[in-house]
């Protein structure tokens, strides 16, 4: 099953942007297609990559950089922008 997924981060501090850079590119690294814009960031792959991508990244940022907000929507099938 593909999965459609947008997801914004919200560090808890102040000088957010480069903690908001490094976890787009933790989840770049993934392998997964990856789209970040300036309000949110849009992921897409198959249901269990991404979910595991997910619970894997959110970890990490929590583990890293202590307190953060994450807000995610999820969509089955595929969304992925076309040209």
């Amino acid at each position: 099953m593909y999965l459609s997924v947008q997801l914004s981060y919200y560090p808890l501090g102040n000088d957010v942007k480069p903690l908001v850079k490094d976890v787009v590119k933790r989840l770049e690294a993934t392998g997964l297609e990856v789209y970040p814009n300036r309000m949110s960031t849009q992921i897409f792959g198959e249901f269990d990559a991404v979910m595991e991508a997910l619970s894997e990244v959110m970890k990490w940022s929590f583990e890293t950089y202590g307190k953060a907000v994450f807000t995610a929507n999820f969509l089955e099938g595929d969304r992925r922008p076309r040209d």
